[in-house]
């Protein structure tokens, strides 16, 4: 079984590195890679906006359009792959979507990604359509110029389930991605592909339905790659809790082949399970996200995945906080000592419920104040 370590990552220069432990004599282990994986990244509204403004006050654009990933950019870049979930289009075309909440960024910003050496992203959530089938298609396009990889929308609902599979360093690894909110779903039915619409990869609120696509996907891309990795957008913001078909999709991914199962939505942290030997990272909260100016709760981490093409050697978690508004809004930053073990400590405590989660979580210190 899988031995999930815990390694909390400073941000000293040499932050990250894990040192193995010498092999027994004449046996050759494999190095694993690291994935990295971040909470939400919406690079439009406040993030689009506060660009424009150090553009007006003297900074030069393209240190403007990069300012999100400036502070964690040095860990983020040195990672073998660096996976986050992109909610909002690249475009300045389209039509509005009529719905509560609308993101969308100037295609220019895609240089934030690069910058901050995002190889792969997830399309599979509730802001993605915010500017109908053009918004997602400009997307598509800028993305495939960037050479960044992308999984979880498009044409159809056949592409949009398509994994991206990307081979690093003799890894080869299936990126799927969904998005389900249950019956609490209050976004428009078209933001969910159809055998003959584009959208995101889903369904709208049958939770037996996205249960067979993502066991029927996971079984077909394991076929094809050594690990399979799902990517949900789900649950409820601002709550740490799952909901109860959250933890049946993972536990349903992680039966069907899955090496873990990554959640993005709430926009607030949730706890790490561990199922049958693999972890459940239920949310990574919010990372450099341009829809709040002053998130009420910073707490935010990366998950590193140590892997090799047979097993998944390791977890790494790495806290940080979204932000230091209003100096440095909508750009993230690690942290170390009492505000690493905060973003620690919650995670303990989110994590608590779960029949197992990772051992270093396990006797952490639980806040007094009760998890909503």
């Amino acid at each position: 079984m899988l031995s999930l370590a815990l390694v909390v990552l400073s941000v000293a220069p040499d932050a990250g590195l894990v040192v193995p432990a010498a092999p027994d004599a004449g046996v050759v282990k494999a190095q694993p890679i690291r994935v990295t994986f971040s909470g939400d990244v919406t690079l439009g509204y406040h993030v689009e906006e506060w660009a424009d403004e150090l553009v007006k006050k003297g900074t030069p654009k393209d240190q403007a359009l990069t300012w999100g990933f400036e502070r964690v950019k040095s860990l983020t870049r040195a990672s073998d792959l660096f996976v986050v979930n992109l909610e909002c289009p690249f475009t300045d075309k389209g039509s509005k979507l009529q719905k509560n909440f609308n993101f969308r960024a100037r295609p220019e910003l895609v240089a934030g990604l690069e910058a901050g050496g995002v190889d792969v992203v997830s399309l599979a959530n509730n802001h993605l359509m915010d500017y109908g089938a053009e918004g997602l298609f400009d997307t598509l396009n800028v993305l495939d110029t960037a050479k960044i990889a992308r999984f979880g929308a498009g044409r159809s609902l056949a592409d949009a389930r398509t994994p991206a599979i990307v081979t690093v360093k003799g890894v080869k690894l299936a990126f799927l991605g969904y998005f389900f909110l249950g019956d609490r779903n209050i976004e428009p039915p078209e933001v969910i592909a159809t055998e003959s619409t584009p959208g995101v990869a889903g369904h709208f609120s049958d939770t037996a339905a996205i249960k067979a696509m993502v066991q029927a996907d996971v079984r077909a891309a394991k076929k094809k790659a050594d690990h399979v990795i799902p990517f949900f957008h789900w649950g409820r913001e601002g709550r740490g809790q799952p909901e109860p078909y959250q933890v049946e999709l993972g536990h349903a991914a992680i039966a069907a082949g899955a090496s873990a199962v990554i959640g993005s939505h709430p926009h607030v942290l949730q706890g790490i399970e561990v199922y049958q030997g693999k972890p459940i990272v239920y949310s990574l909260g919010n990372f450099v996200f341009g829809g709040n100016w002053n998130p009420s709760d910073k707490r935010t981490a990366l998950v590193n995945l140590l892997l090799t093409k047979s097993s998944l050697e390791a977890v790494e978690i790495v806290p940080a906080r979204s932000d230091a508004y209003p100096e440095r809004p909508c750009q993230p930053f690690l942290v170390e000592g009492a505000q690493a073990d905060d973003v620690l400590d919650h995670l303990a405590a989110l994590s608590a419920g779960f029949k197992e989660t990772i051992p270093a979580l396990v006797g952490r210190k639980k806040p007094d104040a009760g998890v909503p």
